[in-house]
Protein backbone atom coordinates (compact mmCIF):
# COMPACT_ATOMS: atom_id res chain seq x y z
CA UNK A 1 0.00 0.00 0.00
CA UNK A 2 1.33 3.41 -0.96
CA UNK A 3 2.12 5.80 1.87
CA UNK A 4 -0.48 8.57 2.46
CA UNK A 5 0.33 11.64 0.36
CA UNK A 6 -0.98 14.36 2.66
CA UNK A 7 -1.69 14.79 6.38
CA UNK A 8 -5.39 14.58 5.53
CA UNK A 9 -4.88 11.21 3.83
CA UNK A 10 -3.02 10.05 6.93
CA UNK A 11 -5.97 11.04 9.12
CA UNK A 12 -8.44 9.31 6.84
CA UNK A 13 -6.32 6.18 6.95
CA UNK A 14 -6.09 6.26 10.76
CA UNK A 15 -9.88 6.77 10.96
CA UNK A 16 -10.74 4.10 8.41
CA UNK A 17 -12.74 2.07 10.96
CA UNK A 18 -14.47 4.97 12.71
CA UNK A 19 -17.89 4.10 11.27
CA UNK A 20 -17.62 0.62 12.80
CA UNK A 21 -17.33 1.91 16.36
CA UNK A 22 -20.11 1.23 18.85
CA UNK A 23 -20.97 4.68 20.16
CA UNK A 24 -20.36 8.41 19.89
CA UNK A 25 -17.95 8.49 22.83
CA UNK A 26 -15.65 5.94 21.19
CA UNK A 27 -15.61 8.05 18.02
CA UNK A 28 -14.94 11.25 19.94
CA UNK A 29 -12.06 9.57 21.77
CA UNK A 30 -10.59 8.50 18.43
CA UNK A 31 -11.05 11.99 17.00
CA UNK A 32 -9.44 13.76 19.95
CA UNK A 33 -6.46 11.38 19.81
CA UNK A 34 -5.93 12.18 16.12
CA UNK A 35 -6.10 15.91 16.77
CA UNK A 36 -3.70 15.43 19.66
CA UNK A 37 -0.96 14.77 17.12
CA UNK A 38 -1.58 18.20 15.60
CA UNK A 39 -1.64 19.84 19.03
CA UNK A 40 1.60 18.24 20.19
CA UNK A 41 3.70 19.19 17.15
CA UNK A 42 2.40 22.76 16.70
CA UNK A 43 5.19 25.30 16.96
CA UNK A 44 3.06 28.28 18.03
CA UNK A 45 -0.46 28.69 19.44
CA UNK A 46 -1.53 25.06 19.67
CA UNK A 47 -5.27 25.70 19.97
CA UNK A 48 -5.21 27.81 16.82
CA UNK A 49 -3.16 25.15 15.04
CA UNK A 50 -5.80 22.50 15.80
CA UNK A 51 -8.65 24.78 14.73
CA UNK A 52 -6.92 25.66 11.47
CA UNK A 53 -6.08 22.02 10.76
CA UNK A 54 -9.69 20.97 11.22
CA UNK A 55 -10.84 23.74 8.89
CA UNK A 56 -8.30 22.69 6.26
CA UNK A 57 -9.20 19.02 6.69
CA UNK A 58 -12.90 19.72 6.21
CA UNK A 59 -12.13 21.73 3.07
CA UNK A 60 -9.80 19.08 1.65
CA UNK A 61 -12.22 16.21 2.23
CA UNK A 62 -15.45 17.80 1.03
CA UNK A 63 -15.80 15.34 -1.85
CA UNK A 64 -14.94 12.21 0.11
CA UNK A 65 -18.03 10.00 0.27
CA UNK A 66 -16.92 6.89 2.14
CA UNK A 67 -18.62 6.18 5.46
CA UNK A 68 -15.36 6.63 7.36
CA UNK A 69 -14.59 9.98 5.71
CA UNK A 70 -18.03 11.50 6.27
CA UNK A 71 -18.10 10.18 9.83
CA UNK A 72 -14.70 11.53 10.89
CA UNK A 73 -15.68 14.87 9.36
CA UNK A 74 -18.71 14.93 11.69
CA UNK A 75 -16.55 13.95 14.65
CA UNK A 76 -14.04 16.75 14.01
CA UNK A 77 -16.85 19.27 13.48
CA UNK A 78 -18.35 18.28 16.85
CA UNK A 79 -15.00 18.49 18.62
CA UNK A 80 -13.95 21.84 17.09
CA UNK A 81 -17.21 23.59 16.22
CA UNK A 82 -15.50 26.97 15.70
CA UNK A 83 -13.28 25.62 12.90
CA UNK A 84 -13.97 27.05 9.46
CA UNK A 85 -16.61 24.96 7.71
CA UNK A 86 -17.61 22.98 10.81
CA UNK A 87 -21.16 24.33 10.82
CA UNK A 88 -21.65 23.29 7.19
CA UNK A 89 -20.76 19.63 7.73
CA UNK A 90 -23.75 17.40 6.95
CA UNK A 91 -24.45 13.81 7.88
CA UNK A 92 -23.45 11.23 5.30
CA UNK A 93 -25.94 8.69 3.95
CA UNK A 94 -23.97 5.82 5.50
CA UNK A 95 -23.48 7.48 8.87
CA UNK A 96 -23.79 5.27 11.97
CA UNK A 97 -26.87 5.98 14.07
CA UNK A 98 -24.72 7.21 16.93
CA UNK A 99 -23.52 10.27 14.96
CA UNK A 100 -26.69 12.02 16.12
CA UNK A 101 -25.28 11.88 19.65
CA UNK A 102 -21.91 13.50 18.91
CA UNK A 103 -21.47 16.24 21.48
CA UNK A 104 -25.03 15.76 22.80
CA UNK A 105 -24.10 15.60 26.48
CA UNK A 106 -25.08 17.46 29.63
CA UNK A 107 -22.96 18.05 32.75
CA UNK A 108 -24.16 16.04 35.77
CA UNK A 109 -21.72 17.25 38.42
CA UNK A 110 -18.84 19.70 38.95
CA UNK A 111 -16.15 19.19 41.60
CA UNK A 112 -12.71 20.38 42.64
CA UNK A 113 -10.04 18.77 44.79
CA UNK A 114 -6.41 19.37 45.58
CA UNK A 115 -3.64 19.55 48.17
CA UNK A 116 -3.94 21.78 51.21
CA UNK A 117 -0.77 23.63 50.25
CA UNK A 118 -2.34 25.05 47.09
CA UNK A 119 0.22 23.55 44.69
CA UNK A 120 -2.34 21.89 42.44
CA UNK A 121 -6.10 21.87 41.93
CA UNK A 122 -7.90 19.21 39.90
CA UNK A 123 -11.29 20.02 38.40
CA UNK A 124 -13.66 17.17 37.62
CA UNK A 125 -16.88 17.34 35.59
CA UNK A 126 -19.12 14.37 34.87
CA UNK A 127 -21.16 14.23 31.64
CA UNK A 128 -24.00 12.05 30.36
CA UNK A 129 -25.33 11.64 26.81
CA UNK A 130 -28.94 12.39 26.02
CA UNK A 131 -29.13 8.85 24.62
CA UNK A 132 -26.74 6.55 26.46
CA UNK A 133 -27.37 3.61 24.10
CA UNK A 134 -25.95 5.42 21.09
CA UNK A 135 -23.93 8.08 22.87
CA UNK A 136 -22.06 5.99 25.40
CA UNK A 137 -21.62 5.80 29.15
CA UNK A 138 -21.43 8.67 31.60
CA UNK A 139 -17.84 9.89 31.66
CA UNK A 140 -15.62 12.41 33.39
CA UNK A 141 -13.33 15.23 32.33
CA UNK A 142 -10.50 15.91 34.77
CA UNK A 143 -8.19 18.92 34.40
CA UNK A 144 -5.12 19.45 36.58
CA UNK A 145 -4.06 23.06 37.22
CA UNK A 146 -0.54 23.53 38.58
CA UNK A 147 -0.37 26.81 40.50
CA UNK A 148 3.42 26.77 40.84
CA UNK A 149 3.96 27.01 37.08
CA UNK A 150 0.59 28.57 36.22
CA UNK A 151 -0.66 26.09 33.60
CA UNK A 152 -3.27 23.42 33.06
CA UNK A 153 -0.77 20.60 33.31
CA UNK A 154 -2.99 17.74 32.19
CA UNK A 155 -6.48 16.89 31.01
CA UNK A 156 -8.08 13.47 30.98
CA UNK A 157 -11.34 12.06 29.66
CA UNK A 158 -12.41 8.66 30.93
CA UNK A 159 -15.04 6.56 32.60
CA UNK A 160 -17.08 5.26 34.08
CA UNK A 161 -17.71 8.59 35.77
CA UNK A 162 -19.09 7.04 38.96
CA UNK A 163 -15.92 5.01 39.48
CA UNK A 164 -13.59 7.98 38.90
CA UNK A 165 -15.59 10.24 41.20
CA UNK A 166 -15.73 7.52 43.87
CA UNK A 167 -11.96 7.04 43.77
CA UNK A 168 -11.38 10.77 44.17
CA UNK A 169 -13.80 11.04 47.09
CA UNK A 170 -12.17 8.08 48.84
CA UNK A 171 -8.66 9.44 48.31
CA UNK A 172 -9.54 12.83 49.75
CA UNK A 173 -11.50 11.36 52.66
CA UNK A 174 -8.50 9.33 53.83
CA UNK A 175 -5.79 11.97 53.34
CA UNK A 176 -5.83 15.01 55.61
CA UNK A 177 -3.50 16.85 53.25
CA UNK A 178 -6.14 16.92 50.49
CA UNK A 179 -9.57 18.53 50.15
CA UNK A 180 -12.67 17.97 48.01
CA UNK A 181 -15.72 20.11 47.26
CA UNK A 182 -18.48 20.69 44.77
CA UNK A 183 -17.51 23.54 42.44
CA UNK A 184 -19.37 26.28 40.61
CA UNK A 185 -19.53 25.27 36.94
CA UNK A 186 -18.64 28.71 35.61
CA UNK A 187 -15.69 29.16 37.91
CA UNK A 188 -14.43 25.69 36.98
CA UNK A 189 -14.62 26.48 33.28
CA UNK A 190 -12.90 29.82 33.77
CA UNK A 191 -10.02 28.50 35.86
CA UNK A 192 -9.23 25.60 33.54
CA UNK A 193 -9.56 27.72 30.39
CA UNK A 194 -7.41 30.55 31.77
CA UNK A 195 -4.55 28.23 32.59
CA UNK A 196 -5.01 26.14 29.43
CA UNK A 197 -4.43 29.24 27.30
CA UNK A 198 -0.99 29.49 28.85
CA UNK A 199 -0.36 25.79 28.25
CA UNK A 200 -1.29 26.23 24.58
CA UNK A 201 1.56 28.69 24.13
CA UNK A 202 4.29 26.52 25.66
CA UNK A 203 7.15 25.49 23.41
CA UNK A 204 7.40 22.18 25.28
CA UNK A 205 4.40 20.39 26.72
CA UNK A 206 4.43 18.51 30.05
CA UNK A 207 5.87 15.08 29.33
CA UNK A 208 3.38 12.86 31.15
CA UNK A 209 -0.38 12.52 30.96
CA UNK A 210 -3.13 12.87 28.36
CA UNK A 211 -2.92 16.59 27.66
CA UNK A 212 -2.39 16.36 23.91
CA UNK A 213 -4.60 13.37 23.15
CA UNK A 214 -7.60 14.40 25.26
CA UNK A 215 -7.49 18.18 24.91
CA UNK A 216 -9.91 18.61 22.01
CA UNK A 217 -12.63 16.51 23.64
CA UNK A 218 -12.04 18.00 27.09
CA UNK A 219 -12.34 21.59 25.84
CA UNK A 220 -15.43 20.73 23.78
CA UNK A 221 -17.03 19.37 26.94
CA UNK A 222 -15.99 22.29 29.14
CA UNK A 223 -17.38 24.72 26.56
CA UNK A 224 -20.83 23.34 27.42
CA UNK A 225 -20.56 24.73 30.94
CA UNK A 226 -22.04 28.16 31.62
CA UNK A 227 -19.86 31.24 31.66
CA UNK A 228 -18.82 32.23 35.14
CA UNK A 229 -21.14 34.35 37.28
CA UNK A 230 -18.74 34.01 40.21
CA UNK A 231 -15.55 36.09 40.48
CA UNK A 232 -12.53 34.11 39.35
CA UNK A 233 -9.98 33.11 41.94
CA UNK A 234 -7.52 35.98 41.99
CA UNK A 235 -3.85 35.97 42.86
CA UNK A 236 -2.75 38.16 45.78
CA UNK A 237 -0.88 41.26 44.62
CA UNK A 238 2.85 41.55 45.08
CA UNK A 239 3.80 42.91 48.47
CA UNK A 240 4.56 46.62 48.70
CA UNK A 241 7.60 47.77 50.62
CA UNK A 242 5.66 48.51 53.85
CA UNK A 243 3.80 45.20 53.57
CA UNK A 244 7.08 43.34 53.22
CA UNK A 245 8.44 45.05 56.30
CA UNK A 246 5.34 44.21 58.35
CA UNK A 247 5.48 40.58 57.24
CA UNK A 248 9.17 40.28 58.10
CA UNK A 249 8.67 41.89 61.51
CA UNK A 250 5.84 39.47 62.22
CA UNK A 251 8.01 36.53 61.19
CA UNK A 252 11.01 37.62 63.28
CA UNK A 253 8.79 37.89 66.36
CA UNK A 254 7.17 34.49 65.70
CA UNK A 255 7.69 31.28 67.67
CA UNK A 256 9.07 29.69 64.49
CA UNK A 257 11.86 32.27 64.28
CA UNK A 258 12.59 31.70 67.97
CA UNK A 259 12.71 27.92 67.49
CA UNK A 260 15.45 28.34 64.89
CA UNK A 261 17.15 31.11 66.95
CA UNK A 262 16.62 33.74 64.28
CA UNK A 263 15.06 36.31 66.59
CA UNK A 264 18.24 37.06 68.51
CA UNK A 265 20.78 37.24 65.68
CA UNK A 266 23.02 40.21 66.47
CA UNK A 267 26.38 39.87 64.72
CA UNK A 268 26.50 42.24 61.75
CA UNK A 269 27.49 39.66 59.16
CA UNK A 270 24.96 37.10 60.41
CA UNK A 271 22.22 39.75 60.59
CA UNK A 272 22.96 40.82 57.01
CA UNK A 273 22.71 37.20 55.85
CA UNK A 274 19.42 36.74 57.70
CA UNK A 275 17.78 39.71 56.00
CA UNK A 276 19.27 38.76 52.63
CA UNK A 277 17.85 35.24 52.93
CA UNK A 278 14.43 36.57 53.87
CA UNK A 279 14.49 38.94 50.91
CA UNK A 280 15.23 35.96 48.67
CA UNK A 281 12.17 34.10 49.96
CA UNK A 282 9.94 37.10 49.23
CA UNK A 283 11.53 37.70 45.83
CA UNK A 284 11.00 34.06 44.92
CA UNK A 285 7.33 34.28 45.90
CA UNK A 286 6.95 37.36 43.70
CA UNK A 287 8.33 35.38 40.74
CA UNK A 288 5.62 32.68 40.96
CA UNK A 289 2.36 32.85 38.95
CA UNK A 290 0.48 33.35 42.22
CA UNK A 291 2.81 35.61 44.25
CA UNK A 292 1.83 34.80 47.83
CA UNK A 293 4.82 34.34 50.17
CA UNK A 294 2.64 32.42 52.63
CA UNK A 295 1.67 29.81 50.03
CA UNK A 296 4.48 27.50 50.99
CA UNK A 297 4.84 23.76 50.48
CA UNK A 298 7.45 21.05 49.95
CA UNK A 299 7.19 21.72 46.21
CA UNK A 300 7.64 25.49 46.56
CA UNK A 301 10.53 24.95 48.96
CA UNK A 302 12.16 22.67 46.39
CA UNK A 303 11.75 25.19 43.60
CA UNK A 304 13.30 27.83 45.84
CA UNK A 305 16.11 25.92 47.54
CA UNK A 306 17.21 23.63 44.70
CA UNK A 307 16.66 25.79 41.64
CA UNK A 308 15.65 29.46 41.83
CA UNK A 309 18.15 30.63 44.41
CA UNK A 310 21.09 29.13 42.50
CA UNK A 311 20.02 30.76 39.23
CA UNK A 312 19.11 34.14 40.64
CA UNK A 313 21.28 34.89 43.67
CA UNK A 314 24.94 35.02 44.61
CA UNK A 315 25.45 33.58 48.08
CA UNK A 316 28.55 33.90 50.20
CA UNK A 317 29.39 31.23 52.77
CA UNK A 318 27.44 32.99 55.53
CA UNK A 319 24.36 33.19 53.31
CA UNK A 320 24.66 29.53 52.32
CA UNK A 321 24.89 28.52 55.98
CA UNK A 322 21.93 30.70 56.94
CA UNK A 323 19.50 29.93 54.10
CA UNK A 324 18.42 26.36 55.04
CA UNK A 325 17.74 27.49 58.61
CA UNK A 326 15.67 30.45 57.42
CA UNK A 327 13.81 28.25 54.95
CA UNK A 328 12.81 25.74 57.64
CA UNK A 329 11.62 28.53 59.93
CA UNK A 330 9.68 30.23 57.12
CA UNK A 331 8.07 26.93 56.18
CA UNK A 332 6.72 26.43 59.68
CA UNK A 333 5.63 30.07 59.96
CA UNK A 334 3.80 30.19 56.63
CA UNK A 335 1.97 26.92 57.24
CA UNK A 336 0.83 28.05 60.69
CA UNK A 337 -0.34 31.42 59.36
CA UNK A 338 -2.49 29.64 56.77
CA UNK A 339 -3.99 27.31 59.37
CA UNK A 340 -2.84 24.09 57.70
CA UNK A 341 -2.82 20.83 59.68
CA UNK A 342 0.15 19.81 61.79
CA UNK A 343 0.88 17.01 59.33
CA UNK A 344 1.56 19.64 56.66
CA UNK A 345 4.13 21.37 58.83
CA UNK A 346 5.80 18.08 59.71
CA UNK A 347 5.92 16.92 56.10
CA UNK A 348 7.32 20.21 54.85
CA UNK A 349 10.02 20.41 57.51
CA UNK A 350 11.07 16.81 56.82
CA UNK A 351 11.30 17.43 53.08
CA UNK A 352 13.22 20.69 53.49
CA UNK A 353 15.68 19.04 55.87
CA UNK A 354 16.24 16.28 53.32
CA UNK A 355 16.98 18.91 50.66
CA UNK A 356 19.83 20.53 52.56
CA UNK A 357 22.64 18.21 51.37
CA UNK A 358 21.60 18.74 47.74
CA UNK A 359 21.37 22.50 48.32
CA UNK A 360 24.91 22.45 49.71
CA UNK A 361 26.15 20.43 46.74
CA UNK A 362 24.60 22.82 44.23
CA UNK A 363 26.08 25.77 46.08
CA UNK A 364 29.51 24.17 46.02
CA UNK A 365 29.45 23.19 42.34
CA UNK A 366 27.63 26.25 40.99
CA UNK A 367 26.20 24.02 38.27
CA UNK A 368 22.81 25.73 38.21
CA UNK A 369 24.09 29.28 38.11
CA UNK A 370 22.87 31.37 35.21
CA UNK A 371 25.57 33.14 33.14
CA UNK A 372 24.68 36.44 34.78
CA UNK A 373 24.84 34.99 38.29
CA UNK A 374 28.12 33.25 37.50
CA UNK A 375 29.57 36.54 36.24
CA UNK A 376 28.59 38.37 39.43
CA UNK A 377 30.03 35.54 41.53
CA UNK A 378 33.30 35.84 39.59
CA UNK A 379 33.46 39.58 40.23
CA UNK A 380 32.87 39.13 43.94
CA UNK A 381 35.47 36.36 44.18
CA UNK A 382 38.01 38.77 42.69
CA UNK A 383 37.11 41.55 45.10
CA UNK A 384 35.02 43.68 42.72
CA UNK A 385 31.84 45.29 44.03
CA UNK A 386 29.11 44.39 41.48
CA UNK A 387 27.30 47.61 42.39
CA UNK A 388 30.32 49.80 41.52
CA UNK A 389 30.15 50.61 37.79
CA UNK A 390 33.64 52.14 37.72
CA UNK A 391 35.14 49.08 39.41
CA UNK A 392 33.41 46.80 36.90
CA UNK A 393 34.71 48.89 33.98
CA UNK A 394 38.21 48.73 35.40
CA UNK A 395 37.95 44.95 35.84
CA UNK A 396 36.74 44.52 32.24
CA UNK A 397 39.65 46.65 30.94
CA UNK A 398 42.17 44.69 32.96
CA UNK A 399 40.74 41.34 31.88
CA UNK A 400 39.88 42.23 28.29
CA UNK A 401 42.40 39.76 26.86
CA UNK A 402 40.99 36.95 28.99
CA UNK A 403 37.40 37.72 27.98
CA UNK A 404 38.42 37.75 24.32
CA UNK A 405 40.20 34.43 24.65
CA UNK A 406 37.21 32.86 26.44
CA UNK A 407 34.86 33.93 23.67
Amino acid sequence: MAAPQTPYDAVLHAARDVAKLDCALDAEMLGTALLGSVYSVAATDRATAVREFVGQFLSATTRRRTASATTIREVFAALVPDAEGAQEVRRGPQAPVWTEQLGKVRPTGCYAYGDVYGDQTSYLVTFAYDNTDDGGPEHAVVALVDHNIGITKDVFVGGPAERILGQVREMCATDELTWFREEDAGRLRGEVSKHLEITDGLSDLPADGNLATDRALATARLALLPASTVPQLTEPPELSGPDRERLLRDFLSSPEAARFTLNDVSADDELASLHFCLSLILDHAASLPEPDPLRWSPAVAGLFLLDWVHRRAVLDMDDAAMLPRVTRAWSAYAIRKRGLPAAAAEQTDTVVEEMIPEFARLYATGEKRSPATAAVAQLISEGVDPNDAEAIDAWIETNRHRLTDDS
